[in-house]
């Protein structure tokens, strides 16, 4: 058989490289990527401290940048500073369906992260009373679904209250300074709200909280599979960790929040969640909830199909792959 030279060797490596559409890209070295980490997302604190994602990641640089909130991750995915981004699923349905190029490739927690909370000494007892009242949300997240949720079974509207669109954070100042009569809280500020300032829970139902979504751009995804699979493997280290390590979870997320650990040990320890992370049917099941909302409401854009953005946002696939070469 006649051996090839060095140079034939590498030239047929080029040329088959070539021929395979991805191999090329699949090779590619990023130079960086975009994750973000978020207060209501204590696996992302886990792996920013840790640095695992570095470490698996070889030379890639991790941004790490701060969503305030669902919105801001969405907004920092539609924008391609992050490529893995985290909201509630409600949201990421919101942004998908509004054309923003995302998929569901991990459930991060399944918290009761949201409730309606007025101030400590507020006469209002229930749901129905907030009828004219201010009430602040952060508009296109959890909390807001959840107003529109609890508003509805009592058969009101955003029309039926003085809607103060506001970052959570700034919602929950408003509510102590007598500022709105009730807000859409969001741990860990509402957790923070309830310890510091005795601020009360007015409705709470955990099947009205959709889930911690890691969603990825679609781009990303079809392009760097194997880095994609390397973020999800490390997200799932991260999430068992936090299972088994609860209380050193709540100092993180209260070093990082700058709220005390008691605070960070409500939204931790009391109303954190850690089911399957494969996003599938009851995954699916709570975002179909507020699919209603954001068709009576007009929330999507003119002939959006809220059906085919149900269908697509949900991806189990990414999760599947990594999860069993983990």
């Amino acid at each position: 058989m006649q051996q090839l030279s060095r140079r034939g060797v590498l030239a047929a490596f080029a040329s088959a490289t070539v021929a395979v559409p991805g191999i090329a890209r699949a090779a590619a070295k990023l130079d960086k990527i975009g994750v973000d980490y978020a207060y209501y997302n204590p696996i992302s604190l886990i792996l920013k401290k840790k640095g695992w994602l570095e470490s698996a990641l070889g030379g890639t640089k991790v941004e790490w940048v701060l969503s305030l909130g669902s919105n801001k991750g969405n907004q920092f995915l539609q924008a391609n500073v992050v490529q893995f981004g985290s909201t509630a699923g409600s949201a990421a349905f919101l942004a998908r369906a509004n054309g923003s190029p995302i998929r569901t490739v991990y459930l991060y927690s399944q918290p009761e992260w949201t409730a309606l909370v007025v101030a400590k000494n507020s006469p209002i007892a229930s749901v129905a009373q907030l009828r004219g009242k201010k009430v602040a949300a952060t508009r296109g997240t959890d909390p807001w679904f959840f107003l529109l949720r609890a508003l509805r079974d009592q058969k009101m509207t955003q029309h039926d209250i003085e809607l103060v669109d506001l970052q959570h954070p700034d919602g929950r100042l408003a509510l102590e300074r007598g500022q709105v009569d009730a807000w859409a809280g969001l741990d860990p500020h509402m957790a923070a709200s309830q310890l510091q300032a005795g601020s009360r829970l007015l409705y709470r139902n955990i099947n009205y909280n959709t889930y911690g979504a890691l969603n990825a751009r679609e781009d990303f995804l079809r392009d760097h599979p194997d880095v994609a699979s390397t973020v999800l493997r490390v997200y799932e280290r991260g999430r068992r960790y936090t299972m088994t390590h609860l209380d050193e979870a709540a100092a993180v997320l209260a070093e990082a929040s700058k709220l005390p650990i008691p605070v960070a040990a409500v939204e931790i320890k009391q109303r954190t969640r850690f089911p399957d992370p494969t996003p599938g049917a009851a995954y699916r099941a709570a975002i179909a909830g507020v699919v209603p909302l954001v068709r009576e409401a007009n929330l999507a854009t003119a002939g959006a199909d809220l059906d085919a953005a149900l269908a697509a946002i949900v991806d189990p696939q990414p999760a599947r792959l990594a999860l069993a070469h983990g």
